[in-house]
């Protein structure tokens, strides 16, 4: 509502005055709860997808051409970003209808969050408006993986993996 405050200071001062420190915190949770699965599918299906593409041709990065490494990298990022977008769909979902006027009724946030998952159901939750999205985050990854590692070639810097120095 633009009309709620006249400028940054007077919001936070009535925000403050209606829902104390939490309020500015209010949005943190539900925010974790779509951005951390996300982010997490993003980097592990696309190294095991990157990792899968080099073995199933028998080779790997220092074997082959930027050109080739980058195409690895933007399809594993294709892969990655629509993994990511699926898993994290619905929690996109509701955090979009959560941030309209009235949405979900009264209450704090993760109510008004179960309520409009309750309104919407699950299949709707998951599966409307996922294409689009797919088609969206596919591309932006692999965007995100071919610049990443264009970059890291082009300093001469290699990714890392964990190991388990039980194990040497």
């Amino acid at each position: 509502d633009p009309t709620w405050s006249s400028g940054l200071a007077d919001g936070f001062g009535k925000m403050y005055a209606a829902e104390g420190v939490g309020g500015f915190y209010a949005g943190f949770g539900p925010i974790l709860l779509k951005q951390v699965p996300y982010t997490m599918a993003k980097f592990a299906v696309q190294g095991n997808t990157a990792e899968a593409i080099y073995s199933s041709m028998g080779t790997s990065p220092s074997q082959m051409s930027s050109g080739g490494n980058l195409t690895v990298s933007l399809s594993s990022g294709v892969i990655a970003g629509v993994a990511a977008a699926i898993i994290s769909h619905p929690a996109d979902t509701l955090l979009s209808k959560v941030n309209k006027a009235g949405a979900g009724g009264e209450g704090t946030i993760m109510v008004r969050l179960a309520n409009i998952a309750k309104e919407t159901g699950f299949v709707k939750l998951c599966t409307v408006g996922l294409m689009p999205r797919c088609v969206m985050i596919g591309t932006l990854t692999a965007g995100q993986f071919g610049i990443f590692d264009t970059v890291m070639g082009a300093l001469g810097a290699s990714k890392f993996h964990f190991t388990d120095p039980t194990k040497k």
